[in-house]
């Protein structure tokens, strides 16, 4: 008998979430460099939810592929906040529907008894910022993984 090693777990969607500082740092490191068209960003105010469709790019599965000489991957993924008060912008022309983003990272600024601000930080200088009462963010893949048309992984050496 040998050992259960990562290889020998079944690949599966992610569908995760974060109430806590720590967990928005995990789906952060596994949104950073998600892509969207501008036309992807929605805002229900009278839900109190702002959601992106996003193509991420399969951190998890990097190694593997690499390992295995196989194609980087991505997927669409939805990533939802919730208890969601406003969306401010800075850098970013909604009017320009043929817009590309690119997310980098996702954090969390608190505030008083819970409430805060989601900070969606884009290339290029962009950010969106979400005042929320509470901190609830969701993360789940929504088709399957597909070769990342560019054939490379992000690169941040330079």
């Amino acid at each position: 008998m040998t050992d259960a090693s990562f290889e020998d777990g079944r690949e599966a969607p992610l569908n995760l979430g974060a109430l806590e500082t720590e967990d928005l740092k995990v789906l952060s490191s596994l949104l950073q460099d998600s892509v969207f068209p501008v036309t992807e960003m929605s805002w229900r105010a009278h839900e109190r939810r702002f959601a992106l469709l996003v193509n991420r790019f399969r951190w998890e599965d990097r190694d593997a592929a690499e390992r295995r000489g196989r194609a980087y991957e991505r997927v669409q993924s939805l990533l939802v906040v919730d208890n969601v008060l406003g969306v401010s912008s800075q850098g970013v022309d909604r009017k320009d529907k043929d817009l590309i983003l690119s997310l980098l990272s996702i954090t969390f600024e608190p505030g008083e008894d819970g409430a805060g601000h989601v900070l969606l930080t884009l290339a290029g200088d962009g950010a969106l910022r979400l005042p929320v009462e509470a901190l609830d963010v969701s993360l789940r893949d929504v088709t399957r993984p597909y070769q990342a048309p560019s054939g490379l992984a992000p690169d941040h050496s330079a």
